[in-house]
């Protein structure tokens, strides 16, 4: 097979096509250059959603401000690749996602970096298609990251694949077990007893197939029926978690069972009388900081799958002191139907609660339990007070979305002229493979920016005034794991102050290119002159401390 592999990437490599005369035209789109960076993939069999097909990846990237032609020598990477649709029902929109994996010669992972994100062999091309403004997904990821955990690292570019112009994609990370994405331990196959079974895992609820290694959890979730004269009622479901890490082909059935039986315990700790209990209780079993965070961020989101589809969460290895390595909330992942894109599970309305579940699957109950604790609601309260402070105030939201929306500047046209069905018509039959799910249809990309822009707002106002719990002035309920700075632009000085020690910071503009750098020895306090940089221009500053990267999206005044 991986022969075979090779000496089909061999005739790809040799393939004659002359990328200086490309024009990829689809939908009346003739696609030739590009301000974001240009990725070329060309297979020899068809992409399909069972398996990895070979073939070759180009990305131009001439740098910020450079125009990328699909003629250009590629200079992001030029290599082989295995490709594959992903998703479910987004197999059925006319722009597919898709798995890359790069691959040496022979067919074997190759561990590259792209877009100066850390080394690794696997990737995921995100399709916007049902997402016009086309920022859900990197907003989603880029919020965690800047609420101090990993979050996928994105790139936006346009793809054309088998010289066919695809759109508007974004580039990024996917979740695995890594130093550089989920920093977990190794789980080898003779782990199987003490501290070396508990851990790392990775664990998911999300849709799964008999390809997943998977198990019921012991406390049902909630579900709601629109059936009968009686409206809608909360009924009980089983919900199904499955082991994302070790790979099922990797995991020894004690290290399965163990997994197994500390997510039981967690939930029915979560769900016992004693749960409140600081020994008993859930505290004993999860990280409440990324509990609190994961909330937040959901509820934030109004994500009509939030809680019950692409759910992840890990488990730490136990220390050496013998201190429990806690099941921790988290990452995120897929929010295209997310921030009021959704017509089902009230994702539309701005005053609804994602934890109080809906008529698709059932949610964990666990979330519901955990607002009935005051300390853990005072926790999301003073948490999601400080952030309003800084990354979730209404203008450090607008000037994430303006500066995405300045960058797609020149690609949206080409997006939505390729995909014309996602807009709104004229037509007294209009209908798309997204309005199934759509809660509105725009007719415009500005429309679309003024909604979305809107909706934050709003939802940002409802969760100010309804979220439980109390302002508590003391920061030991939350060790902050983002950094706090203090943006005095109309001088153009940025002040850090640090609760860990930094060692740099970088400022890029959005499209990652560096425009400042400056070194630290460990201090927790400084300051960064920005005088040199134009007005107007959206940067990304990012503050990296021993071990950890955070960073914050401005626009300079």
């Amino acid at each position: 097979m991986r022969q075979a592999k090779a000496i089909i990437k061999s005739t790809l490599l040799s393939t004659t096509l002359l990328f200086s005369t490309l024009q990829a035209q689809a939908d009346n789109v003739t696609f030739t250059s590009s301000d974001l960076p240009i990725i070329i993939i060309q297979t020899q069999a068809a992409i399909n959603a069972d398996a990895k097909v070979p073939g070759t990846m180009k990305i131009i990237d001439n740098g910020p401000g450079q125009t990328n032609s699909v003629g250009d020598a590629p200079n992001g990477f030029d290599g082989f690749i295995g490709i594959k649709w992903r998703g479910e029902s987004s197999l059925n929109f006319n722009q597919k996602k898709y798995t890359v994996e790069t691959w040496d010669a022979l067919g074997n992972d190759s561990v590259v970096s792209i877009f100066d994100m850390p080394e690794e062999s696997d990737w995921v091309l995100l399709a916007p298609y049902n997402d016009v403004s086309m920022v859900r997904d990197v907003y989603a990821y880029g919020l965690w990251n800047q609420m101090g955990h990993w979050g996928p690292r994105t790139r936006m570019c346009e793809v054309v694949v088998n010289n066919e112009y695809m759109g508007v994609y974004a580039f990024c990370e996917r979740i695995k077990r890594d130093k550089n994405r989920v920093d977990i331990a190794k789980l080898k196959p003779e782990d199987t007893t003490g501290r070396d079974v508990s851990g790392g895992y990775i664990v998911r609820i999300d849709a799964f197939d008999n390809e997943d290694v998977t198990f019921q959890s012991k406390v049902m979730g909630i579900q709601k029926s629109n059936w009968g004269w009686g409206g809608s009622q909360s009924q009980e479901s089983p919900v199904t978690w499955t082991i994302y890490y070790p790979k099922k082909e990797d995991l020894i059935d004690a290290q399965k069972q163990y997994i197994q039986n500390y997510v039981d315990s967690a939930e029915l700790a979560i769900q016992s009388p004693d749960f409140t209990d600081p020994v008993k209780g859930y505290s004993n079993f999860i990280d409440v900081p990324s509990f609190v965070d994961y909330f937040i961020h959901t509820e934030l989101s109004l994500n009509a799958d939030g809680f019950k589809r692409s759910a992840y969460y890990y488990k730490e290895k136990d220390k050496k002191d013998g201190t429990r390595g806690k099941l921790f909330a988290g990452p995120v992942w897929d929010y295209n139907l997310a921030y009021g894109n959704c017509s089902f599970c009230n994702a539309n309305n701005v005053t609804s609660w994602v934890y109080e579940g809906c008529e698709t699957n059932p949610t964990p109950k666990m979330w519901k339990r955990l607002l009935q604790d005051p300390n853990f609601c005072n926790a999301v309260k003073t948490r999601y007070t400080q952030l309003r402070q800084n990354i979730l105030s209404n203008e450090s939201v607008n000037e994430f979305i303006d500066s995405y929306a300045t960058m797609l500047n020149q690609a949206k046209d080409r997006q939505l002229k390729k995909y014309k069905e996602i807009l709104k018509s004229d037509s007294w039959w209009d209908f798309s493979p997204t309005s199934m799910f759509a809660a509105y249809r725009v007719g415009s990309y500005a429309e679309e920016i003024q909604i979305i822009k809107k909706w934050f707002a709003d939802r940002l106002n409802f969760l100010d005034n309804n979220l439980p719990g109390e302002y508590v002035d003391n920061t030991a309920i939350r060790p902050l794991q983002y950094l706090d700075a203090d943006f005095m632009l109309n001088e153009r000085q940025v002040s850090v102050a640090s609760p860990l020690p930094l060692q740099r910071i970088d400022v890029t503009n959005v499209l990652g290119a560096q425009l400042l750098s400056a070194r630290y020895n460990a201090q927790s306090d400084v300051c960064l002159d920005l005088s040199a940089l134009p007005e107007g221009l959206c940067v990304v500053i990012c503050y990296a401390t021993d071990g950890s990267m955070f960073s914050r999206t401005i626009m300079l005044r």
